[in-house]
């Protein structure tokens, strides 16, 4: 458009597109739209939207198992650290009255060998029990990991099982 087609005034430009819009209108107009569309191309469009349809659906629902197992999972990882805190204070609380108990076994000692005595049966004592208790923390935390991790294992698996059936 050049320089002198240009509108000069606003009402010039709203008649210039009017101008512009029934003339597009009207060569749409004389298209020929009432051709058919073959039988085949119809079949075609029905049988990929029935396609896309099942696949959104199988989609959908390994989706919504897939939350779920990972919301399975959250929920024991919760359960997990409830029980691994109370073992942990369990475990603390029996350490201090283990403590305790060495406390008033010196404070009741007779002599220096007594207590030196008292003092090395503790030590060992401890030993075994730090061992115990190390292996008490092993057995839970293997147990929280494998409940945690379930639920994930068990949909990936699913998950394969039905890929495997729709290939």
């Amino acid at each position: 458009m050049s320089q002198k087609d240009m509108p000069k005034t606003p009402q010039e430009a709203v008649e210039k597109i009017s101008e512009t819009f029934k003339s597009a209108a009207a060569e749409f107009g004389n298209l020929n739209l009432d051709t058919n569309v073959p039988e085949s191309v119809r079949a075609l469009a029905e049988k990929t939207v029935t396609q896309t349809r099942e696949a959104y659906e199988r989609g959908k629902d390994s989706l919504e198992d897939s939350i779920g197992a990972m919301e399975r999972s959250v929920d024991a990882a919760g359960q997990g650290a409830t029980a691994f805190n109370r073992k942990v204070v369990e475990l603390a609380q029996r350490n201090l009255t283990s403590g305790f108990d060495l406390a008033k076994n010196l404070a009741s000692a007779k002599n220096l060998a007594e207590i030196v005595e008292l003092q090395s049966a503790f030590i060992r004592d401890q030993f075994e029990v730090f061992a115990s208790q190390a292996g008490e923390i092993r057995t839970l935390t293997t147990k929280i990991a494998a409940d945690t991790t379930e639920p994930i294992k068990d949909q990936v698996t699913r998950s394969l099982d039905t890929a495997r059936k729709t290939s």
